[in-house]
Formats: structure tokens, sequence, C-alpha cells
């Protein structure tokens, strides 16, 4: 079974790394991206049924990861809902939590946290 990610960053260059990487270590497979708001909401509103985990940054070219989390918060039961970021401050991660969060990961120091989590819940679907 093949477990979907979608993804929201705005750097072409984290986005292509990070699917390269989850594809090669967690065997995760990128389903779509978006680099605004308005384009993870549209995408994530409208394919409900087509992914397993969305990877979504805070700080975009327009808008913020904050309202996609809460624009998902009815999500179907085993769809998770992760935070990739550089401000991933206790109080984001607390924020995040409250919004909808699944779990929170600085894009700095936890992409191999963030690969363990993607393994772990890959092998939930199982």
């Amino acid at each position: 079974m093949t477990f979907r990610a979608y993804i929201v960053e705005d750097s072409a260059t984290i986005r292509d790394n990070l699917i390269e990487t989850l594809q090669e270590l967690a065997l995760v497979e990128a389903v779509g991206v978006a680099e605004t708001e308005h384009e993870g909401k549209a995408w994530l509103s409208q394919n409900d049924g087509t992914w397993d985990l969305a990877i979504i940054d805070l700080f975009l070219r327009e808008g913020s990861g904050l309202n996609i989390l809460e624009s998902c918060r009815h999500r179907r039961p085993g769809q998770k809902m992760i935070v990739l970021s550089n401000h991933a401050t206790n109080d984001v991660r607390w924020r995040c939590a409250q919004l909808g969060a699944d779990a929170v990961f600085d894009k700095s120091t936890e992409i191999d946290a963030l690969v363990d989590y993607c393994v772990k819940a890959r092998s939930q679907l199982h």
C-alpha cells in the first residue's frame, strides 16, 4: 500500500529534497505540492481521499500554514497533519497542536525524526 503525502512548502529546493528523502527512506509518495495557503487548502479539501499525510510549512509565499491546519481539523481518521518549520518553538508547537497538528518538526534539526514518524505512520496503515 502506498503512503501518500501532500506537501505545502514554498521553497522548491527544500520541497524537492524533502520529496526525495521521504521516497527513499520512508517509502512515501508525494501526490501533490503547493506553495501557498490558498493552493494547499483547495487541494486538500478537493482531494480528501487521496492523501494520508500532509506536510506543511508555516510561513508560505502567500498565507500561513496555520490556516491550512485549521481548515483540515475535520479530516478523515488516519490522515496526519505534520508541520515542518524553521520556527518550531515551544509556542509554535503548542499552537499547531491546538489547530490539530499531529506532529511538529524543525527543518534544520529534526528531519530524521520526521522520517521516523513517516515510517511509523506508514506501518500503521497496513
